[in-house]
């Protein structure tokens, strides 16, 4: 049923029905009440498109993502994109995702505000100085960030706590009795990896342990560039007896290079993960800093794009989860 027949059907005006279920107040409360009781019975459901006309929004939330080929591979990305949708198909809105080379992220972000595209933005994949984010809250378009910043803009963050993350991991491998311990890192202009690197180097100073320059490796995202890094760990002399690899999508490929030089991972060298890989990966548990709820975590920056569309100020929408660290058979004892 349309509009127009719920309206023939009450036998009231098109213009009282729309006012009537949209709340307009020069609508009586009686012809409210009546109108939404019939909408109910006959299942009336407004044309997205009239909605969004008449009130001159899109219902579309949007992310602007320059994909890397592991994107559509890495289950923890799916699954926050996914708490996304559902959260958005409750409100009967859409998300609009736009893959893009990384050279023309920030001329999309500038097509898509210049020309209304969206209601709103979650902004992925945060930088420590990033344009993106100046350049939106310039322009006062609502959006949310996963991730943090250095930026002095104020603005709505949802983020897990990198540096609480990597200060346990490298507590858990002190208290194994490890000290030579490697870092294998996303690059580190990306925020994420910036937190957990400094975090990594301030843990071991705590211990009175300065980190090994030749223990620290970047610019590994992805399977190929942390089998190489790996490699090169294990060509040092001495070897570090751990290493943490900051991303999950690098865990992988960090693995498979210590299987193919036939190390023994958990007894001749410590192995944490950032992030859930698959739960058994050649008979290996391996032991993880989690970010847990990844299908919650895209339902809550959901969530908040949508109080700050409603004017709740930034400082309020600014979210800071735990990680955790899930035992597993990758890190062992150091003999004394």
């Amino acid at each position: 049923m349309n509009l127009k027949r719920l309206a023939q059907t009450l036998g009231i005006s098109e213009t009282t029905a729309s006012r009537a279920l949209n709340g307009y107040p020069e609508v009586s409360e009686r012809t409210r009440q009546r109108v939404l009781a019939a909408a109910q019975q006959f299942g009336y459901r407004p044309s997205p498109i009239a909605r969004s006309l008449a009130f001159g929004r899109t219902n579309v939330v949007g992310i602007v993502y320059p994909l890397f080929p592991n994107d559509l591979a890495d289950p923890m990305f799916m699954q926050i994109v996914g708490g996304m949708v559902q959260a958005l198909e409750a409100q009967q809105m859409d998300l609009m995702m736009s893959p893009v080379s990384p050279l023309q992220e920030l001329h999309a972000y500038q097509n898509i505000v210049k020309e209304k595209r969206v209601d709103g933005l979650i902004v992925g994949r945060s930088c420590v100085f990033d344009e993106r984010i100046a350049f939106l809250a310039e322009q006062n378009f609502p959006f949310v960030v996963h991730g943090r910043t250095q930026e002095n803009q104020a603005h709505a963050w949802f983020d897990y706590d990198n540096e609480q993350g990597m200060r346990i991991a490298v507590e858990h491998l002190l208290a194994h009795g490890h000290q030579k311990i490697a870092l294998i890192s996303a690059p580190l202009h990306m925020n994420f990896a910036r937190q957990r690197f400094d975090s990594f180097k301030r843990s071991l100073e705590s211990a009175g342990i300065a980190a090994d320059p030749r223990y620290l490796l970047e610019n590994t995202n992805d399977k190929r560039s942390a089998y190489l890094a790996m490699q090169k760990l294990l060509a040092c002399t001495p070897r570090p007896s751990a290493v943490i690899v900051d991303n999950h999508m690098s865990g992988v490929g960090a693995i498979r290079a210590l299987l193919d030089a036939g190390v023994t991972i958990g007894s001749e060298i410590s192995v944490i993960v950032w992030g859930k890989m698959e739960d058994s990966l050649e008979g290996y548990h391996v032991t993880t800093i989690d970010q847990p709820q990844p299908d919650a975590a895209g339902a809550k920056m959901i969530e908040m794009l949508l109080a700050l569309q409603s004017g709740t100020p930034v400082e309020q929408l600014q979210v800071l989860w735990p990680a955790q660290l899930l035992p597993g058979e990758t890190v062992y004892s150091v003999a004394s």
